[in-house]
């Protein structure tokens, strides 16, 4: 651990990512990740093997969700700061400085990368995501006074902070429930533009497959009608106008 910074672990929820999670275990800048965990929701490849002799610590979850696979990792860290990524290599590690530095400097409690600031390698990111993260963004801001432009799973918040926040989505919700959860209750959130990358191999569970983006789609607006509705009885700790917003160059 570098002297004098909060301790940081990398959270990576994967299932059947061989081919891809060794490669990105490796590229993990040491200097600021203190912990690389990888949390297996049953994968039948070598992704275990992978990540392991790559140097993650893996956690096999048996009960299925990408949300409480994340919910798991954050319970196992042992770190001020965490950081989630996906383990397809998509989600570039060379930008975790960029996303803990807000954090260890006190000026954010959130920052979450975006895909569509940043620069998207070709087929990486279809139109679609693309569209639903800014419709869903506008909506945000509709309901919180923040706005988002993605719902990108690479993101970095204060380990005390997301305790703070009672996540309780289990599916892929989980990243929409904590961008509203933290808008809601008042966290100091910061956007960012990163490079996003096509996966290193395999395909897409979500956006790969039709039915699996049915899926998360109805997991989406389910999480966004409930925590919306949720939200509305609850009186957030600091108001909307209070939040700051930025984009990092």
């Amino acid at each position: 651990m570098a002297s004098g910074r909060p301790r940081i672990a990398a959270i990576i929820p994967v299932l059947d990512e061989a081919g891809a999670i060794g490669p990105l275990v490796r590229e993990m800048p040491r200097k600021w990740v203190d912990t690389v965990i990888v949390v297996d929701g049953g994968s039948k490849d070598a992704t275990v093997a992978e990540a392991e002799a790559a140097g993650a610590q893996v956690l096999v979850e048996s009960r299925r969700g990408y949300g409480r696979a994340c919910a798991s990792g954050a319970a196992m860290a042992e770190a001020d700061i965490l950081v989630f990524l996906d383990g397809d290599g998509s989600d570039n590690p060379e930008f975790i400085p960029n996303l803990v530095q807000p954090l260890i400097a006190g000026t954010h409690d959130f920052v979450i990368a975006s895909r569509v600031l940043g620069k998207r390698e070709k087929g990486s990111m279809g139109l679609h995501q693309i569209v639903a993260g800014l419709l869903i963004g506008r909506a945000v801001g509709w309901l919180s006074g923040t706005r988002y432009t993605d719902m990108c799973a690479f993101r970095a918040i204060r380990a005390r902070d997301l305790d703070r926040l009672g996540m309780r989505e289990m599916t892929y919700g989980w990243n929409l429930e904590m961008q509203m959860r933290a808008a809601h209750w008042g966290l100091h959130v910061l956007e960012i533009p990163v490079d996003y990358r096509r996966r290193f191999a395999g395909n897409s569970k979500v956006a790969g497959t039709f039915r699996g983006s049915i899926k998360a789609a109805y997991r989406i607006i389910s999480t966004l009608i409930r925590i919306a509705r949720e939200t509305e009885t609850k009186t957030p700790v600091a108001s909307a106008s209070a939040q700051q917003k930025g984009i990092q160059p």
